[in-house]
């Protein structure tokens, strides 16, 4: 798996069900962007992913000359925003910034039923304990967790995160009972006060935390190392074997959208990748930066779906 983030333009990763046909112009794709462009955000106002989303938004704004507003459609694990997306005028107006991983690449293991055909910025999960707890290694919390069987406990908010956590115990054998939360403050409470062992979480949500002591990472969900987070540990050098978990963002338009509108969004992206302040702001959310193109998303897609297929395997989930 690829241990970097990228955005990439797809005109083909979103596609309806029953797609329209382009009903715009060759002069309408030449004067593209003549109004304002809607940025579909998957998850609530606040969270790490929309802090994402506007930061490209506005990015991408300044490169096209018009607005780009960001609409936050959360629910279903991304699901409802996703479809939206595919089922919206293919004229370039409506995009998608979203953690391909684990909306698109997971959702047909995840659902029994979609609305849409599911057929780039890349990051980890970082694994947590309480910034005063007595695990300083990965060592220290097995050894802990084994002894405690089913008596313990860890807290799980998202479907990366609860993939990582059970591949953790599989890997050794554990015992560990899950809590699910529905917000993530809750879940650092808990975690923070010790009323569960550890978590898996997303490394925006969490770095800020980590940075100030009340939280400690022990391990990202990558194998190796992140050039962004250099003082966490990748799982293989942390000790767990069979851990390469990678969340990975990409750009998205429904399908049909006039190639000469996807180069432009892709060109756009391509320049945002590379410009200094957004290296830095993906470092800051412990990200790594790679530009891309539609053939390389695809080919991630398409290799994803059969990665989750196990991953939900591994993890027990059933499909909704």
């Amino acid at each position: 798996m690829f241990s970097r983030r990228q955005f990439i333009c797809s005109a083909v990763a979103a596609a309806a069900t029953t797609p329209a046909l382009s009903t715009v112009s060759v002069g309408e794709e030449d004067a593209y962007p003549s109004g304002p462009i809607r940025s579909i955000c998957p998850f609530g106002a606040g969270s790490g992913a929309d802090v994402k989303v506007r930061f490209y938004a506005n990015k991408l704004s300044a490169l096209c000359g018009k607005p780009v507003i960001v609409e936050n459609k959360p629910g279903a694990i991304g699901n409802i925003a996703t479809e939206a997306v595919a089922r919206s005028k293919p004229d370039g107006y409506t995009i998608y910034i979203a953690p391909g991983s684990s909306t698109l690449a997971a959702a047909p293991s995840l659902f029994k039923k979609l609305g849409y055909d599911p057929i780039n910025d890349f990051s980890a999960f970082v694994m947590c304990v309480a910034g005063d707890s007595p695990f300083k290694t990965v060592a220290d919390l097995t050894a802990y967790l084994k002894d405690k069987g089913d008596a313990a406990s860890y807290g799980s908010i998202a479907p990366p995160g609860l993939v990582s956590s059970e591949i953790y115990k599989v890997d050794f054998g554990l015992k560990t009972v899950e809590v699910k939360y529905k917000e993530q403050g809750s879940l650092l409470n808990d975690l923070a006060s010790g009323q569960i062992a550890f978590t898996h979480i997303d490394y925006t949500t969490a770095g800020g935390q980590i940075k100030s002591g009340r939280l400690r990472g022990l391990a990202m969900t990558s194998a190796k190392r992140l050039a962004s987070v250099p003082d966490v540990p990748g799982a293989e050098e942390a000790g767990i074997p069979n851990m390469n978990v990678l969340t990975w963002w990409s750009v998205h338009v429904p399908a049909h959208t006039p190639k000469p509108i996807c180069d432009k969004l892709e060109t756009w992206f391509n320049t945002i990748a590379i410009d200094p302040d957004t290296v830095k702001f993906n470092a800051g959310v412990g990200s790594d930066v790679l530009p891309g193109n539609s053939q390389m998303l695809k080919e991630m897609l398409l290799r994803d779906t059969k990665a989750w297929a196990e991953y939900v395997r591994i993890a027990k989930i059933q499909p909704e």
